[in-house]
């Protein structure tokens, strides 16, 4: 059972995940103030962390529900009981050049998130010459492919 201390003030995200997986506390023994911080889809993204709730999770989120409680009462009943320590996976997005972006867009004439995907797609050589046809210097281009 948590703390009195605990009780008092607002429950973080992890003091949430660890109701749902590890101590189960009854719905009503929270102060409305901890329901209030109670937030399924923040539950759902740390859960899902780990490849072994994916399809659990999924099915929680294809459930019609809108009400914390049903949603906690739902996790705690379905979540195996065990102390559960997920890798958080950060995004693995790395950003590009604004520049090289911008001169892409005009040579491909289509938007930024496509123009992101061609990057991913195009070898250095094929963005080299991409960027001379706009004229630009060996320095230049050597700075924007970086």
């Amino acid at each position: 059972m948590p703390s009195t201390k605990k009780q008092a003030n607002k429950f973080t995200i992890f003091d949430w995940l660890q109701e749902v997986t590890y101590n189960k506390t009854s719905w009503d023994s929270f102060s409305n103030e901890q329901k209030k911080s109670f937030e399924p889809y923040m539950i759902n993204r740390l859960l899902s962390m780990n490849k072994d709730y994916l399809e659990l999770i999924d099915y929680i989120q294809m459930l019609p529900i809108t009400d914390k409680e049903k949603y906690y009462k739902i996790y705690c009943s379905l979540v195996p009981k065990k102390k559960i320590w997920n890798k958080y996976i950060k995004s693995s997005s790395n950003s590009k050049n604004k520049e090289l972006v911008n001169y892409m867009t005009l040579y491909f004439e289509c938007s930024i998130r496509e123009v992101i995907e061609y990057l991913n797609l195009l070898n250095k050589e094929q963005i080299k010459d991409i960027l001379s046809s706009f004229g630009l210097d060996d320095k230049k281009i050597k700075e924007l492919t970086k």
